[in-house]
């Protein structure tokens, strides 16, 4: 019993990691909170936002790659963001419902309802396209989106959102009679499906960096399907009031980034290898933005080790770590007292088991979704949950597992003793039952390392912002920057608890 209060000692103690709750923050001064999807010029726009606000002597704070457009604007009406970057047809065709050719003051007048607003044109359109290899496009004939009609061979690669967007495929197919059954594909990683001929058609935002390095021929909108997405800031309405200061500076990014500059910021990042903060910085500090620099590729292991062991490594690996010890640490202080309370009751236990194993099959990021629209946050504490609520099978089960495993003859030899219920398990069935429970933690923290990294999709840190960061640029070496590591802690893991299994069973046998 000595093991257990231990146990749940340490597991009570991880989950005092928690970070305090945002109402003992707000003494502070708060800060301003940016967001940004999951695409690298949002990132980089969201850099730009932030170091603007830090040149006006304001507190800013990223929360970067948060998902798609129904997240960020989640986190926005909830309060959980201030301001991102965003585009008008997006606007007006995913948020508000609004025509496409919607003004700035009819885009004003829908959000008012939700408390938000939209201004501060930054001076570029970055509208949608479908492209192609350019030697494919010319080898078919085609060079609009009519001629894909004739061409229902054709394997189309789109991104995600795009498939479930109101401008997006669904109206598009519509438009141009087109009868492809599209394969949906991450929006960095298309463009390598595309140049390796995986694909004959993407999706494709026009400021992208890769289009013309990758050789690819954008198709003519002859039909004019799709609208105008003018960049511009989409913000809380109350903004300017609570942050005079930093709303005045973010003003002065009206009209300063133009088509050519954003492209240019886009291959940075892409082509170059600059990180989003590098870029910021340098467009800032340039009079004319065709001073940004430029560096040069790198052979991919440089570029591994120099990701690896980034400034960032011990900050991503310790929210990373928090993720994992808070998670598995609630589920144990759920599941193992569940597992005894329910033990001699097999009914219940077998539908216990069965409810934690159907919440073991939920897909993580549906179950975020999910957890956001319940809990109305973005961040750590529908990960935690999520992660909880993953972890408690393995322990539960395993509980249960190890009480089966003590022999009626050692229950029987308790009882005749005098011990009563209590005692027995807390002498008896408890230390037998431990390296099994052991076991089950083991489990449970090799399952949610592992899904601890989906977590950063939701702006939830750790190491899979790194991953999250590879995707949306296509950079390899990043992808692994951040798998390597959770990888090293996930056998560290294994390594402990095999130790901790081995000298629980020498004491088990030893009595």
């Amino acid at each position: 019993m000595k093991l257990v209060r231990q146990l749940l000692i340490t597991l009570a103690a991880w989950c005092l990691l928690l970070p305090a709750p945002t109402w003992a923050q707000r003494a502070e001064t708060e800060p301003l909170r940016v967001g940004s999807k999951r695409f690298t010029e949002s990132y980089v726009l969201a850099e730009i936002i932030a170091q603007t606000a830090l040149q006006a002597g304001a507190r800013a704070q990223l929360r970067q790659g948060l998902g798609n457009t129904a997240i960020v604007h989640g986190a926005l009406r909830s309060g959980q963001i201030d301001v991102y970057a965003e585009y008008t047809g997006t606007i007006a065709q995913e948020i508000v419902k609004a025509p496409a050719n919607a003004s700035l003051p009819q885009l004003n007048q829908a959000l008012a309802a939700q408390g938000l607003a939209v201004g501060v044109p930054l001076g570029f359109n970055n509208g949608y396209a479908l492209a192609m290899h350019r030697d494919v496009a010319r080898r078919l004939g085609i060079s609009q989106l009519s001629d894909l009609a004739r061409h229902p061979e054709l394997r189309y690669g789109l991104s995600n959102e795009f498939l479930g967007r109101a401008d997006g495929w669904a109206g598009l197919a519509r438009r141009y009679d087109l009868q492809a059954r599209p394969q949906g594909l991450d929006h960095g990683l298309a463009y390598e499906a595309i140049a390796r001929q995986h694909v004959d058609v993407m999706d494709i935002y026009t400021t992208d960096a890769k289009i013309e390095h990758l050789e690819l021929v954008v198709l003519k909108d002859d039909l004019d399907y799709f609208p105008h997405y003018d960049a511009v800031l989409l913000y809380r309405a109350d903004l300017p009031q609570r942050q005079p200061a930093a709303w005045a500076a973010l003003q002065a990014l009206q009209g300063r980034i133009d088509e050519a500059s954003m492209i240019r910021m886009n291959a940075q990042a892409e082509l170059h290898g600059l990180s989003f903060a590098q870029i910021a910085q340098d467009f800032l500090k340039a009079d004319d933005s065709s001073a940004l620099g430029h560096a040069s590729k790198q052979h991919f292991g440089r570029q591994l080790w120099q990701r690896l062991v980034a400034d960032d490594l011990w900050r991503l690996v310790g929210q990373h770590l928090l993720l994992v010890l808070a998670s598995v640490g609630a589920a144990a202080l759920i599941a193992i007292p569940a597992g005894i309370a329910l033990f001699p009751h097999k009914r219940l236990r077998a539908l216990a088991l069965g409810a934690a194993g159907i919440m073991q099959t939920i897909p993580s990021l549906a179950l975020l979704a999910v957890l956001i629209a319940a809990m109305g946050v973005i961040g750590r504490a529908p990960a935690l949950v999520a992660l909880t609520a993953y972890s408690i099978l393995p322990i539960l089960s395993n509980t249960c597992a190890g009480l089966a495993e003590v022999s009626p003859g050692l229950r029987n030899a308790g009882l005749a003793l005098g011990m009563t219920r209590p005692q027995l398990m807390r002498w008896v069935e408890l230390p037998i039952a431990m390296p099994t429970i052991t076991a089950g933690l083991r489990t449970a923290c090799a399952i949610a390392i592992g899904t601890a990294t989906i977590a950063a999709f939701i702006g939830a840190g750790g190491l899979g912002e790194r991953i999250v960061t590879g995707l949306a640029l296509n950079d390899s070496a990043l992808m692994m920057a951040g798998a390597l590591p959770a990888a090293g802690l996930a056998l560290i893991s294994e390594l402990g608890f095999e130790l901790w299994e081995r000298a629980l069973r020498r004491k088990v046998q030893h009595h």
